[in-house]
């Protein structure tokens, strides 16, 4: 486990960016895993930057998002499909093709799982994963439970990931109930995984997940068994790590 610790919102974007381009610069059909929310956003507009700059392409290259709501349209402004078109896919030159996002609004969610899990089968193996880290201590949309689920799947949001999330619609209850979500077993396949962890407000849960026991109640705590983990930590979500050797 590698943790970093960032003095600026800015430093912090450009590291977890040039990790990204450094991979598509020697691996340019790399498979990437990608994330939604407010936490990669920025990671997001610096390598539009470096693609702008032409530093890197993404020609090649083939990504997979973590999850997706049920039963939004792809269309519907709060979508992770039209997020990943406004953020990044409109402005890189990824194909559409080699570009793969569960359909929330898919007629049988279960049957969509069942096919994002081929896609992802037939991929192999993904590269480079980017997660973020709810305040749960979710990962993707795995919600703490007694079990995790290993492949994609269905599940039912908690309390506390609705309230979170209910500041990008108009109201709690316009918060979509379930998402399909890619799995901890899919996930801790990747060859590396790059957490990124942002605000006071997770400085708790990011330390916790990560010197604390590892079990099913706390997901992201099973992130401590994966080879090649990167944690990105701006100084705020840093607070409990200051005394450790590595920050």
């Amino acid at each position: 486990m590698n943790i970093l610790t960032f003095q600026s919102t800015e430093e912090l974007n450009e590291a977890g960016a040039g990790i990204i381009v450094s991979l598509l610069q020697t691996k340019p059909d790399a498979v990437l895993g990608l994330a939604t929310g407010g936490t990669p956003v920025g990671v997001y507009e610096q390598l539009v930057k470096s693609y702008k700059k032409g530093l890197v392409s993404f020609k090649k290259a083939t990504s997979f998002n973590l999850d997706e709501y049920v039963g939004l349209p792809r269309e519907h402004e709060q979508s992770y499909y039209t997020y990943m078109k406004e953020n990044l896919f409109n402005h890189v030159d990824l194909p559409a093709e080699q570009i793969h996002i569960p359909d929330g609004n898919a007629p049988d969610p279960e049957a969509e799982c069942r096919q994002y899990e081929e896609k992802l089968a037939k991929a192999k193996q993904i590269d480079l994963q980017i997660l973020g880290l709810g305040h749960n201590g979710h990962i993707g949309f795995n919600e703490p439970d007694h079990a995790l689920v290993s492949g994609t799947h269905v599940v039912k949001l908690q309390e506390e990931t609705l309230r979170a999330n209910a500041r990008y619609f108009d109201s709690i209850e316009e918060v979509p109930k379930l998402a399909i979500t890619m799995g901890v077993g899919m996930i801790l396949k990747a060859k590396t995984i790059l957490l990124i962890v942002r605000g006071e407000d997770k400085a708790k849960i990011v330390h916790e997940a990560l010197t604390g026991p590892i079990r099913t109640e706390l997901p992201a705590s099973l992130l401590q068994t994966h080879p090649n983990l990167v944690v990105m930590l701006d100084n705020a979500a840093s607070r409990y790590f200051q005394d450790q050797e590595h920050i």
